[in-house]
């Protein structure tokens, strides 16, 4: 069964959403892609299911490889 767009943001995040949907719209595949970019296929098929603990730098060529930036936004004052 597909999930849908908003279910994999929901459970992976915007930034697992973002390299997916634009690796998708450029017509690779994770592995030619991850190769492309000098990354692991491995790292790259985490990354697109949103593990939460990969490195920012790995994360962050793929990100700009892709198009996109990465930014920080203050969530507000800490209880």
């Amino acid at each position: 069964m597909r999930r849908t767009l908003s279910e994999i943001y929901e459970t992976a995040g915007p930034i697992a959403v973002f390299v997916r949907e634009k690796r998708k719209e450029l017509g690779y595949t994770q592995e030619v892609l991850a190769r492309r970019i000098g990354v692991g296929v491995r790292f790259f098929r985490e990354l697109e299911q949103g593990k939460q603990s990969l490195r920012l730098d790995k994360v962050r060529t793929v990100v700009e490889f892709l198009g996109g930036v990465i930014t920080v936004k203050e969530r507000g004052p800490l209880p």
